[in-house]
């Protein structure tokens, strides 16, 4: 009914534009109803099972566990098996990104993928379980995306990864994917996290220091001669003693518990008493060898190599069982991430020691640690002693004790930590990265809201007014809508609402700094001015087709508008879309994205008309229309325009001026309006009103305004009148 009583009212107008017109928009709604949407509906992206894509990526496999916790507390991980010659082999990990690291991408949900690791580490495949991304639900082929994926193939856990930007030494650069920038880089967070997790609870990588402690020099020349007293006080000689109750304790559970248990009265006396120390350290070394076994020890020292001294009673930190050629399997060295033992070469004997005070020993031993280990006297070190229990007679079960080991200042020179760059929040890198995008985006907003309060100035000067915002909506176009893919997007608004009813959190919002920083000049403008700003300067949609408008016209094309009682109800079309936008969100985001479609940003910026030809030929067709009816879309089909009008309640100022002949008796403003903004009782509608100015340089232009043209012809008269009444002046001297 709606649409007749429309086109009967056009009926009364040039036959020929009407039926334009009317053709026009029954393409328009055809195409969008029965062709775009049925379109969107092949993009859906329903769940993927993982079983099939883990026996592809693992041909050989014979075996695949259950999904389950690599330990207790653990992550949840398939273990994928080949049978052996005698037993079964591990040939890697599979696992759920969702599982370990559920980051929100830019439709506020994950993407799940399935990411497989052989036992080194290295990657085998990553690939797209489940996904909402509206930029790839209807914008990207599938095969783009498996392309991103592939990339991982053969790179290692260890690695640094980073979606695109310049070459930097020590990270390995991912291509990213055109359209989806911030979608793929969550989904590298994704995936480096989640294998991280899953890699250091199976051991095949392990965190990495907090800080870095460049290599010590001991000053060979300090010395200060001490007692077993003194140097066992301050640290320089340390000590580890296990009761037997302690080493009980930690057998505790399991088949060893009662293998060699103390009785109750046994549970305080000794098990082992273990001195070590770094003995190249000239203060150390000497108080215990004498002066001739110390100078022997560091001669036969080589560059890079340390010596140190164990000395013990009670349990044997060599063992019962060593034999030469062997490894001393009782006792080891941990330093950093580093652990090393000591075979028989590395070892020997201490006959005696001289310092004053020192207690009788049954072991007393020297270890060389060789070059290879890049031992560090400037970093802490801790002495790890091994205890067995035989459970039969080939079976045993051991646990481990450890003591620190902290070399004093003043035997070396130690230099300061290396403290790392903190890693980065994917926040943080991506703004790094949009740098030089955020602050020229930052320069055109102080150029609009300048141009604002300057505003009575600017329109003053009708042809640099013109030149001036024409070429700031050139700069929308181009920059921040095809390079940056600044467009905001009535899904955003969507995006924000169901954040804020679930876990709200900026991060998701931050990972688009120039979307961030758009709605955040738009959340401002709307207060202070309404919707207006936005539209009319900021939106590169809007700005698109208004310059392509003012090309027609140049070039004389004709143009048409529809009457004002048309033209005020077909405003009401942006407002149901919304609504119906609205109410489709709160049952399904991903439903509501897939019929936002009705806006033609996706296509027009952010794949640049790369996609299925119905989304083309819809944003196509809108253009076209604009090219005879200025902002077609804008006017109304566009939601949202309609979700930002509704702030028109609430706007602070109102900085365009009228006069109270406005409207009645003049209406050229209102003739001149090409968004038909202003009513024809001469009041500008803010809901409406695209914020162009062009209103205000009739205003102040007083060769074209009408009251100012009366105005100055009662000046003329008055001036020519007040000349007839002058009597003339005598000179009578």
């Amino acid at each position: 009914m709606l649409v007749s009583k429309i086109f009967g009212v056009l009926s009364r107008f040039t036959k020929n534009i009407v039926a334009t017109l009317k053709l026009a928009l029954i393409q328009v709604l055809v195409l969008f109803v029965c062709v775009i949407m049925p379109a969107q509906a092949l993009f859906v992206s329903p769940p993927k099972d993982p079983m099939p894509l883990i026996k592809e990526i693992f041909p050989e496999q014979t075996r695949i566990s259950d999904k389950q916790a690599s330990k207790e507390g653990g992550s949840l991980v398939w273990t994928i098996y080949s049978q052996g010659a005698k037993n079964e082999e591990i040939l890697g990990y599979a696992f759920e990104t969702n599982d370990l690291a559920k980051i929100p991408a830019y439709s506020g949900e994950p993407v799940n993928m399935l990411v497989a690791i052989d036992p080194e580490g290295t990657y085998l495949a990553a690939k797209v379980l489940e996904h909402h991304e509206p930029i790839i639900l209807a914008g990207i082929p599938e095969s783009k995306l498996h392309a991103f994926t592939d990339q991982y193939s053969g790179l290692n856990v260890s690695d640094r990864l980073k979606v695109g930007g310049n070459q930097t030494e020590g990270i390995v650069h991912i291509d990213g994917l055109s359209g989806a920038t911030v979608t793929v880089m969550v989904m590298n967070v994704g995936i480096v996290k989640s294998a991280t997790i899953v890699a250091r609870e199976l051991g095949i990588t392990s965190a990495s220091q907090e800080a870095i402690q460049p290599m010590g020099t001991i000053y060979p020349e300090f010395f200060e001669k001490s007692d077993w007293t003194t140097l066992t006080g301050d640290g320089s000689i340390r000590k580890l003693y296990l009761n037997r109750k302690t080493v009980d304790d930690a057998f505790v559970g399991t088949e060893a518990e009662h293998v060699e248990e103390a009785s109750a009265e046994q549970k305080q006396d000794m098990f082992a008493e273990v001195y070590f120390a770094q003995l190249n350290i000239p203060t150390i070394g000497r108080n215990l060898l004498g002066d001739s076994e110390y100078d022997y020890v560091m001669s036969s020292l080589k560059q890079g190599e340390h010596a140190l001294i164990l000395m013990g009673s009670g349990y044997s930190f060599k063992g019962s069982g060593y034999v030469r050629g062997a490894i001393f399997d009782r006792i080891q060295i941990q330093q950093n991430n580093d652990a090393f033992a000591f075979r028989d070469l590395d070892h020997s004997r201490v006959p005696d020691i001289y310092i004053d005070g020192a207690p009788d020993f049954k072991e007393r031993s020297i270890f060389i640690i060789r070059e290879h280990h890049a031992f560090n006297p400037a970093s802490d070190w801790q002495l790890e002693l091994l205890v067995r229990r035989q459970t039969g007679p080939l079976a045993s079960i051991f646990t481990s004790f450890k003591a620190q080991y902290h070399t004093l200042d003043k035997y070396l020179d130690r230099p300061a930590l290396i403290m790392p760059e903190p890693e980065l929040t994917l926040a943080q890198q991506v703004w790094q990265e949009k740098e030089a995008e955020v602050i020229i985006l930052f320069i055109l907003l102080a150029i609009v809201m300048m141009s604002l309060f300057f505003q009575d100035i600017l329109v003053r000067h009708p042809t640099f007014m013109h030149n001036f915002r024409h070429l700031f909506l050139i700069i929308t176009v181009v920059f921040i809508g095809w390079s940056w893919g600044g467009q905001l997007s009535v899904v955003n608004v969507f995006t924000f609402l169901q954040a804020f009813m679930s876990d709200f959190s900026w991060d998701l919002f931050l990972l688009d700094p120039v979307i961030f920083i758009l709605w955040g000049a738009a959340a401002v403008s709307m207060i202070l001015w309404g919707r207006a700003v936005y539209c009319g300067w900021l939106c590169p949609f809007g700005a698109l087709q208004e310059l392509m408008n003012i090309f027609a016209r140049y070039i004389k094309i004709p143009q048409f508008e529809l009457p004002w009682a048309v033209h005020e109800r077909l405003w009401a079309i942006k407002y149901l879309i919304l609504l119906a936008l609205f109410a489709l969100s709160m049952e399904s985001l991903s439903l509501a994205e897939t019929f936002a479609e009705v806006e033609p940003f996706k296509t027009t910026f952010l794949l640049k008309f790369d996609r299925e030809w119905p989304f083309v030929l819809y944003a196509s067709a809108l253009l076209l229309i604009n090219i005879f009816n200025r902002k077609f879309f804008c006017r109304y089909l566009c939601p949202l325009g309609a979700a930002l009008s509704t702030s028109n309640s609430i706007r602070l100022f109102s900085w365009l001026r009228r006069r109270p002949e406005c409207g009645q008796p003049c209406k050229t403003c209102a003739k001149e309006c090409e968004i038909q903004a202003i009513d024809p009782n001469g009041v500008i509608n803010m809901r409406e009103c695209h914020y162009c100015l062009d209103c205000q340089v009739t205003y102040f232009n007083e060769e074209k305004c009408p009251p100012l043209k009366k105005l100055a012809r009662k000046k003329a008269r008055f001036v020519e009148e007040n000349k007839e009444r002058e009597i003339p002046a005598i000179n009578v001297g």
